[in-house]
């Protein structure tokens, strides 16, 4: 079957669905490789299905070399990732997870892109104690990583916060069920005992089946008129539908999703598209049904072209909406009137329902004490007095939420103590910037994201203050490969890492996320990337008509044609030329 010119993919499955069905439900030998003591790392087949119980094994790349002269294996470590649906952390989990960051890893937090926390630099040997741990705050890691679905975001911003708790709940809600169902990850890491299984697969993993999906599987909920989850790069979307003030339902949307491969024309990021509205107490069925179609019709065979994205562009959007309903046996209704003004998030203090939230800039979302900036003890002093709770963002910030009258004035003193309204002082480029983690941990990287950004932002920021756009809000994001977990296809300035040292950058995409950007320039250094941005913003200054942002200027100036599908991601390109 061809739709859309995308041709369905037929061929033997790739290796990991293999290693899904021989794992026994996604055990396969984990618990042997974490008693060896031989090596720090744990099998190849192992460290595929690792990723279902949320941790990566890497190495620090940084000191590869040294390494290999040595004759030593690579350093291995792990990343953890825990779940936390929604983004919304108690005082206590904040504690938890800092001490066992100390404790067990590199002394830092890394706030995610997909609202939560993860952990770098924890060796094999205090990988289980780690994962005790954090469930003994009533936490966990189960599905952070894997073929399955993630981690649920949801709309954060303090100013929304009267319809807050309820579509938290439904994030939470859509989580839990959506976990696998197989007692693996309680038998590895929590001593469970393992009892002989005879159910039959059904029963065992009744949606996802012995193999799974055949990628990972994102979902978000938004509320307009605030876009801060990025809705368009889900796999599936709810965009709450208010009237009153009140949750209606939901639009349900389809197919988003942001990794590609460079040279592969076949890949492309792409936005969701709305199919329908569903009722509040229809969000459940309707998450699982759409999960139940890429279970049976993705792509097992080529993992570059397995995301639910491709399903939907194979089949077409129609396609896809007659299978849910037909599933479903009801139909979606139609979408409802929607509108996003901006996909970022707002600073500093806002009262709403008699509590206080404060919404922190954190650069890239690290938490660690800087010179002069102590974030990573300020934020734990926090913890030790705050009664509400902590807010991940999307965007890699935190709110401190839900403050008492009676607690604030304390919170304010610290907040002032350890500086952590620092970001006030930032351009409004930098605090609408995001970089994924990259180099020296992340083993898909090409170039340098988190560790650069931020310098690179400060010679973008000299262009800002010659022209006058200091304030001026614009969405800049990095990646250091083009898996694009920074999100930076939606961005109105881009940079994907294609070598140290080199990126593609990239134009146009629209200020509430709603659009793709394209193809402005490739393969460049810091010193073309600086020359570009100067002509470019020195005449975005001069030009632009009142309310205009950057990335509907460089459209409509021509430096980039304007892009709505994925499908046109690689014909729509700039002035291109190569070094």
């Amino acid at each position: 079957m061809v739709k859309n010119n995308i041709p369905e993919k037929d061929g033997p499955p790739s290796d990991l669905e293999r290693i899904k069905e021989e794992s026994d439900y996604l055990r396969g030998t984990i618990a042997e490789g974490l008693g060896d003591r031989i090596t720090a790392a744990i099998s190849d087949d192992d460290t595929k299905l690792l990723k279902f119980h949320g941790s990566y094994q890497q190495d620090d790349r940084d000191l590869r070399d040294e390494r290999r002269r040595q004759r030593l294996e690579p350093a291995y470590q792990f990343m953890i990732r825990a779940r936390v649906p929604g983004g919304v952390a108690t005082p206590e989990q904040w504690l938890v997870m800092d001490d066992i960051a100390h404790k067990y890893g590199n002394q830092t937090l890394k706030l995610t892109t997909r609202q939560t926390f993860q952990m770098h630099g924890i060796l094999k040997w205090n990988l289980k104690k780690t994962m005790q741990e954090i469930n003994g705050a009533l936490l966990d890691t189960l599905a952070a990583c894997g073929d399955v679905n993630r981690n649920v975001m949801c709309n954060v911003n303090p100013y929304q916060s009267a319809v807050h708790e309820e579509v938290y709940k439904w994030s939470t809600k859509l989580s839990n069920h959506l976990l696998p169902k197989t007692n693996a990850y309680h038998e590895i890491w929590l001593d469970k005992e393992k009892v002989a299984d005879s159910r039959k697969p059904e029963e065992i993993e009744p949606m996802y089946r012995n193999l799974y999906l055949p990628r990972k599987f994102k979902i978000g909920i938004a509320v307009p008129p605030s876009n801060d989850v990025d809705i368009h790069s889900h796999d599936l979307g709810f965009i709450a539908i208010l009237e009153d003030g009140k949750l209606q339902g939901f639009n349900v949307a389809v197919g988003g999703g942001m990794g590609m491969t460079h040279g592969d024309t076949d890949t492309y990021p792409q936005i969701s598209r709305v199919i329908g509205f569903c009722p509040v107490e229809k969000i459940i069925e309707v998450a699982e049904t759409v999960i139940t179609i890429q279970r049976d019709y993705g792509n097992r065979s080529d993992r570059m072209n397995a995301r639910f994205k491709y399903t939907v562009d194979a089949r077409g959007i129609d396609w896809i909406r007659n299978e849910l309903n037909e599933r479903l046996e009801w139909e979606l209704e139609e979408a409802r009137a929607y509108h996003f003004d901006h996909n970022g998030d707002r600073y500093g203090w806002v009262e709403g329902d008699g509590k206080w939230h404060l919404n922190l800039f954190i650069q890239n979302g690290r938490i660690t004490d800087f010179e002069n900036y102590f974030l990573m003890t300020g934020l734990r002093e926090i913890a030790k007095i705050h009664t509400g709770e902590f807010r991940l963002t999307p965007n890699q910030n935190l709110i401190i939420a839900n403050v008492t009258n009676e607690k604030k004035q304390e919170i304010v003193e610290l907040v002032e103590k350890y500086g952590l309204t620092e970001g006030k002082h930032y351009s409004a480029l930098r605090r609408n910037s995001m970089a994924c983690v990259a180099l020296p941990t992340c083993g898909l990287a090409m170039a340098e994201s988190e560790r650069y950004l931020p310098s690179l932002v400060d010679k973008i920021e000299v262009i800002l203050d010659e022209v006058g756009l200091h304030e001026k809000e614009i969405v800049i994001r990095m990646s250091g490969c083009p898996n694009g977990c920074s999100r930076p296809a939606l961005a109105e300035i881009a940079f994907i890492g294609k070598a140290p040292g080199k990126y593609n950058m990239y134009l146009g995409g629209g200020f509430s996320g709603e659009r793709l950007n394209s193809l402005y320039r490739e393969n460049i250094g810091e010193k073309e990337i600086l020359e570009n941005l100067r002509k470019v913003l020195f005449q975005y200054a001069k030009e632009r008509q009142e309310g205009e942002h950057l990335g509907d200027y460089v459209i409509r100036a021509g430096y980039v044609e304007e892009v709505h599908s994925g499908l046109d991601f690689h014909k729509s390109k700039g002035d291109i030329f190569v070094t």
